[in-house]
């Protein structure tokens, strides 16, 4: 099984590692910094060997990493992973700047039904069940997120089960809420952030979070 240093330091943007096996153009690492898409939250970009990663998907407790045919790698070969750092940081700054609204969501509107979401570079989405302008609650909530950043909480990430690997983050005084995902180490890395509202049908409500910078 792949050990997920992502997880021990999500600021780690070079490893030294080895080729655990090879499938074809599929291969699977010692140990890794490459993030695969879970949670919502997209997947890193980055290289092994200077050899783009084209895919990284969950298999089960694992990672499959996906590499143009005549790749050339072979088990046990010594290789350097690189991620994209600007990108792998504006997921955590997002993934948590969505984290932050959900959990204020939640309290403005109890027993509210989330319905889906998704982290990328550019924004992050959260869709809702919801009868009504989702948008009356945004000032509370801008208002609610400037105070969090301003205060710059230290954001806590650790196991709920290791064995399993779930996971979880809380911030003391705020929420505590399972998630897999690669977060800042302080609420202030988030920034300032913007909201915008989107009907998706009848009855459903989007939320989309944007970075002010």
């Amino acid at each position: 099984m792949t050990h997920k240093l992502f997880w021990q330091d999500p600021y780690q943007t070079q490893l030294h590692t080895s080729i655990a096996w090879v499938e074809g153009n599929e291969v699977g690492l010692e140990s890794t910094i490459f993030f695969a898409f879970s949670g919502g939250q997209e997947s890193d970009a980055g290289s092994l060997n200077g050899l783009p990663v084209l895919e990284a998907r969950k298999d089960g407790l694992d990672i499959r990493y996906r590499l143009a045919d005549g790749h050339g790698l072979q088990v046990g070969q010594p290789v350097l992973q690189v991620i994209d750092w600007a990108r792998r940081y504006r997921l955590m700054r997002l993934h948590f700047a969505a984290e932050m609204v959900l959990q204020l969501i939640y309290r403005s509107r109890p027993g509210i039904e989330r319905i889906g979401a998704h982290i990328a570079p550019d924004k992050a989405r959260i869709d809702f069940h919801l009868d009504e302008n989702i948008s009356s609650l945004f000032a509370e909530i801008e208002a609610e997120t400037v105070r969090l950043v301003a205060e710059n909480r230290p954001i806590v990430c650790d196991f709920s089960d290791e064995a399993a690997q779930r996971r979880f983050w809380r911030v003391d005084e705020f929420a505590q809420m399972a998630c897999g995902g690669t977060h800042p180490r302080t609420t202030g890395e988030v920034g300032r952030l913007r909201l915008k509202r989107k009907n998706i049908g009848k009855g459903k409500e989007r939320v989309d979070v944007f970075l002010a910078d």
